[in-house]
């Protein structure tokens, strides 16, 4: 795979919904020629204390951060007619489609690759298939995890790697 835009979000609680950070790598002919990142104010607006613990936002950081929408629309011509990958589509596309729900926002025919699905074929007897774990199978030292720009940017590594 050689262009596509790897993406991650953050979430300030446990509803999907609550995206309060979005990280973007965009990748043509196989290198990154672009990068996204930016805070969200989350939907709904409050951190729990294990998300706190995991990325360490809280709504001091978002409270005045553009809304989700906005976000998205600086977003989406970046991504426009590239595959979407992710480590875990269960978590970040499911965060996608609840932000849309929530702003009201017709959802694209998005279309995703998952790199932790596919880690668990490539390399099936590592410890674990964790970003930081495949990245460094890959070559990668994920630095600072937990940060969505930097997850997205790992998670593009992997992709370039094995998709």
């Amino acid at each position: 795979m050689t262009d596509f835009a790897a993406i991650d979000f953050e979430t300030a609680n446990f509803n999907r919904s609550s995206v309060c950070s979005v990280g973007v790598v965009i990748v043509r002919d196989g290198e990154i020629v672009d990068t996204f990142y930016s805070l969200i104010q989350p939907e709904p607006n409050y951190y729990t204390w294990k998300c706190t613990q995991v990325h360490g936002l809280t709504r001091r950081d978002t409270d005045e951060a553009p809304v989700f929408s906005e976000v998205w629309a600086r977003v989406e011509p970046l991504i426009e007619g590239l595959p979407l990958v992710v480590h875990n589509s269960r978590f970040d596309e499911g965060c996608l489609r609840a932000a849309f729900q929530v702003y009201q926002m017709d959802y694209p025919a998005y279309i995703f690759y998952d790199t932790l699905a596919a880690a668990r074929r490539v390399f099936p007897n590592l410890p674990n298939h964790q970003l930081q774990t495949v990245a460094a199978e890959c070559g990668y030292i994920l630095e600072n995890h937990h940060h969505a720009l930097a997850d997205a940017e790992a998670c593009a590594w992997i992709a370039r790697e094995i998709l």
